[in-house]
Order: C-alpha cells, then sequence, then structure tokens
C-alpha cells in the first residue's frame, strides 16, 4: 500500500473530489479524516471507506475558523501519531454566469477571500506539526485558470491564481523541512457537476470537448493522482502543478 500508516486531513472531505480522494487515501492504507461544515455527506464518505475496510473520522468544522482547524490539526497529531497528507478542496462560494462588468464586488471577492484564507489556515496548521516532523505533503486542487473565450467565471480564475502563489511560495520555506507542497490541476471533472445543475450535460459535454484525448478526468483519475502525489513515489515533485486535464489545459 502506498500511503500505509500515513494520516491524511482532508477538508471538504464530503464533497465528490474530497470524497474521490479519501476513498482512495483510504484504499492505500492511509488513515483519514473527513473535515467540513456538513456532517451528513462527511458520514457517508467514511461509511463508503469503513465498509470497504479502511479508517475514517469526521469532524465538524469550517475551514476559515483558524482556530477550530488548529484545534483539530493538534487533535489528529497528538491521536494518531503524525500528520502526513492536509488536502484542502472546500467550495469557495464563487459565482459563475455573469460577466465581471455586470457582477458586484462582493460576488467577485467573495471566491477569492474564501481560497485565500482557507489555504492559508489549513496549511499553516499542517506545517507547524509536518515541520517537527521533518515530513508531509500539503495539496491543493484547482491550479491555474483556464484562457477559453465564452466563459464568465467571476472571481474564481483569480482564486485559482492566489492559490498558486501561496502554493509556490510555501513551496519555498517548507521545503528545507522536508515537507512538499503540489497541486491537482483539472480542467473540469464532470461526474463532480451538481446533479441538479441547470446546463449540466451541456457543461460536462464541455468539459470534455475541450481535451485532447477525448475524455475528461474521473473521480477515479482524481483520487489516483491525489495518491501518486502524496506517496513516496512523487518524494522529488514539489513546488508544482500535477496536471490532469487530459490535455486540456497545455503547459
Amino acid at each position: 500500500m502506498l500511503l500505509n500508516g500515513r494520516n491524511a486531513i482532508i477538508y471538504g472531505g464530503g464533497g465528490s473530489i474530497g470524497g474521490a480522494a479519501a476513498r482512495a487515501f483510504a484504499r492505500e492504507g492511509a488513515r483519514v479524516f473527513l473535515a467540513g461544515r456538513h456532517p451528513e455527506p462527511l458520514q457517508e464518505v467514511a461509511a463508503e471507506i469503513r465498509e470497504a475496510g479502511g479508517l475514517a473520522e469526521t469532524a465538524i468544522l469550517d475551514a476559515l475558523n483558524q482556530q477550530a482547524v488548529n484545534a483539530h490539526a493538534d487533535d489528529v497529531a497528538s491521536e494518531a501519531g503524525s500528520l502526513d497528507i492536509s488536502l484542502n478542496v472546500i467550495q469557495h462560494g464563487d459565482v459563475q454566469g455573469t460577466p465581471m462588468a455586470a457582477m458586484s464586488v462582493e460576488d467577485y471577492l467573495r471566491p477569492v477571500s474564501t481560497a485565500v484564507q482557507a489555504t492559508f489556515i489549513t496549511a499553516q496548521a499542517a506545517a507547524r506539526h509536518m515541520m517537527e516532523q521533518k515530513s508531509g505533503v500539503i495539496m491543493a486542487f484547482g491550479g491555474s485558470g483556464t484562457e477559453d473565450r465564452g466563459q464568465y467565471l467571476g472571481g474564481l480564475i483569480t482564486a485559482l491564481e492566489a492559490i498558486e502563489s501561496m502554493r509556490r511560495q510555501l513551496a519555498i520555506e517548507l521545503g528545507p523541512y522536508g515537507i512538499r507542497v503540489v497541486t491537482l490541476r483539472s480542467g473540469g471533472v464532470p461526474e463532480s457537476l451538481p446533479r441538479d445543475m441547470e446546463g449540466r450535460d451541456d457543461v460536462a459535454g464541455a468539459i470534455t470537448s475541450a481535451t485532447l484525448l477525448g475524455r475528461a478526468a474521473t473521480l477515479e483519475d482524481v483520487g489516483n493522482a491525489a495518491v501518486f502525489a502524496a506517496s513516496d513515489m512523487a518524494a522529488s515533485i514539489t513546488a508544482t502543478t500535477i496536471n490532469i486535464s487530459a490535455g486540456a489545459l497545455i503547459d
């Protein structure tokens, strides 16, 4: 198992992306600690992991609450003996479909503020323990934004670019302690789109048609990439993104 004996916190662990990563981590032997604001989806993911023979625990917390995040990270490190993986995949509350020229400043800034605060708070909480351990992996999901025309993504692109800037700086500061900082970058995961989303099929089709491989990343792909990034197989990878966009985002 690639992650045997590792302890991972997944913020937003009840969502589709967080759940996919959590299941994959647990499959590879990690003990996963699912954190989020809504208990039901967290419990559903945890139950699936336990039924498959894995180890999963849940905690209700807001990733923007620094005191709660710090206390939870301390509890995990104390109870489990280490904090090895921190993955932040919370939703940013972005508004899409509205041109920037018609968007309110509140709607534009919400995802930026949420992404920056949550990334800073969760990374800092993990780093305190990882620096003592001289090891660990801090991961984000999203990466740099798209340059496609005709997409009204509001403040989301600014939020993603901000996360990338933070990832670079974190990698520089934490590298000497043996801590890796990596972003998983996708061009969209159709399976993660809400079932009741208006125009869901059109959006999913657009995501797929933008790829070079004729297929978009699946939730299984996300989980597998997250496992690889968190494992010793990626021991030399830091300060970068892992592109799982199937060619939609060309480096």
